[in-house]
C-alpha cells in the first residue's frame, strides 16, 4: 500500500511507516487495528471456546518505556541515528516515533547533535572503527526517573565528564548515565562490561504496586500501562487466596510472580536465565516478600521432579516466548496436573497450537482475552484460563 493511501485511511499515519517497517498496521485507524487484532484472535482460537472483546489503550502513542537507537553515517558524511530498516542493517534516522517515549526521543536527537562538539566519533559497521553504537534510553513512566546507556566500541572516552555534565544540564530528568562497553562484531545491542558515569547505575519503576530495579541489561515490561491490565486479567482468572500453590513458569524477573504472590499463599518462579533469577531475587527482597521463592532451572524438568516426588500446584502461569512452549514442557506440566493453567502469549498462532496440546492432555478452556500490548504492530497477547 502506498503512503498516499496509507495517509488517506490514516491521516496520523507515520510518514517514516515505509521505511522503518516497524509498525506494521500504520494503514490502520487505533479502532481499525483492534478490530483486525481481535478476528486474528477469534478465526485462531474460537474453536477452543469464547473470546472476549480486547483491551486496548486509552491513548495508543508514546506507550514504549524503552528506546534503542543506532548511530551511524550516510555516504555525505552526516550522522544518523534511529532503527534499523526491517530486515537490513540500513539505519533509518528517527527524530520522533510515535510508539516510543518523547523525553526518550528527545535525548537521543539531543546527543546526535552533541557528537561533534565532543569530538565523539559514530561507528562504522563495516571498517569497524569509531566510537558510539547506540544509545538506550529507559524511562520509569510511574517513577519518571531515565536512564541513558552509551553503547560504544571502546572503553577510551577522554570527554566522559564534560559531556555526562552537558547532557544533564540539557537533561536534568536523567537519574543515570552508564557507558556500556561493545567492541564485538556482534548483532547483540549492550557488551559485557559497564562504567557508570552518573547516578546509581539503575532506575525504579512501580507495576500493580510492586517496585522493580531496572538495569540496562535487565528485562521489563515495554508497555506498564498494558502490562498491568494483561497482569489483572491473569489474576481475575487465577482467583488466588491464601492456601494457592503457585508455579511462575518462564518467570523472567518475576513480575507475574511476585503479583501473584500478593493474594496467594506460596510462589514459585522457574527461569533458565542466571541474570533474571538474580534480579527476580532482589526485586522480591526490594518488594519484602517473603513467600515467594526463584529457581535457576528448566521449568518443565522442575515441574516433572515435584510431580515425581508427590507434589502438585494449585495454578501455573506461563508465559512463553513467541515461539510458544515446547511439547515436553507441556507433558511435564500436565504430569504436575494443575487444577487451572493461566497462559500468557505472545502469539496467537503458537498458542493454538500449544491449546490443542493442552486440552488433549485433559483440560479445557474457559476464557480467552485478548490485550493490546504494542498498538500500530501486528503483536498480540492473549490471557487463557484453562481448568482440569
Amino acid at each position: 500500500m502506498s503512503q498516499k493511501s496509507n495517509l488517506k485511511t490514516n491521516p496520523l499515519a507515520c510518514p517514516l511507516s515505509k521505511k522503518c517497517g516497524g509498525c506494521q498496521l500504520q494503514n490502520m485507524t487505533y479502532e481499525r487495528q483492534l478490530k483486525w487484532k481481535q478476528a486474528r484472535c477469534e478465526i485462531l482460537l474460537k474453536k477452543y471456546g469464547k473470546v472476549r472483546r480486547i483491551i486496548g489503550m486509552e491513548n495508543p502513542l508514546h506507550y514504549r518505556n524503552k528506546v534503542q537507537a543506532a548511530f551511524g553515517r550516510t555516504k555525505s558524511g552526516k550522522i544518523i541515528s534511529g532503527v534499523y530498516q526491517s530486515g537490513t542493517h540500513r539505519i533509518v534516522n528517527v527524530d520522533s516515533c510515535m510508539t516510543e517515549d518523547e523525553t526518550a526521543d528527545k535525548i537521543i536527537t539531543d546527543i546526535r547533535a552533541m557528537l561533534p562538539k565532543f569530538k565523539m566519533t559514530v561507528y562504522d559497521e563495516d571498517r569497524r572503527t569509531g566510537f558510539l553504537r547506540h544509545v538506550l534510553v529507559k524511562r520509569g513512566f510511574s517513577s519518571g526517573e531515565v536512564m541513558v546507556v552509551l553503547v560504544a566500541a571502546d572503553s577510551r572516552f577522554p570527554m566522559k565528564k564534560k559531556f555526562t555534565a552537558a547532557l544533564l544540564e540539557m537533561h536534568p530528568e536523567i537519574t543515570t548515565v552508564v557507558l556500556n562497553i561493545n567492541p564485538k562484531d556482534t548483532n547483540l545491542v549492550l557488551g559485557e562490561r559497564e562504567e557508570i558515569l552518573h547516578g546509581a547505575g539503575y532506575i525504579e519503576d512501580t507495576l500493580c504496586g510492586l517496585k522493580f530495579a531496572i538495569s540496562p541489561k535487565s528485562f521489563y515490561q515495554i508497555n506498564p500501562v498494558q502490562c498491568e491490565k494483561l497482569y489483572n486479567k491473569a489474576m481475575e482468572y487465577a482467583e488466588l487466596d491464601g492456601n494457592s500453590k503457585v508455579i511462575d513458569a518462564y518467570c523472567g524477573i518475576g513480575t507475574i510472580g511476585m503479583v501473584a504472590a500478593k493474594t496467594a499463599g506460596s510462589v514459585i518462579g522457574v527461569e533458565l536465565n542466571k541474570d533474571a533469577v538474580r534480579d527476580a531475587i532482589s526485586n522480591a527482597k526490594r518488594n519484602d516478600m517473603k513467600n515467594i521463592g526463584f529457581y535457576c532451572d528448566d521449568a518443565g524438568e522442575f515441574m516433572e521432579a515435584m510431580a515425581d516426588e508427590g507434589e502438585s500446584a494449585d495454578v501455573v502461569f506461563m508465559d512463553p516466548p513467541r515461539a510458544g512452549s515446547s511439547r515436553k514442557f507441556i507433558e511435564s506440566m500436565l504430569k504436575l496436573g494443575p487444577e487451572k493453567i493461566v497462559y500468557i502469549s505472545c502469539n496467537p498462532e503458537t498458542l493454538a497450537r500449544d491449546l490443542n496440546y493442552i486440552i488433549k492432555g485433559g483440560y479445557k478452556v474457559k476464557e480467552m482475552t485478548p490485550v493490546d500490548m504494542f498498538p500500530f504492530t501486528n503483536h498480540v497477547e492473549t490471557v487463557v484460563l484453562l481448568v482440569r
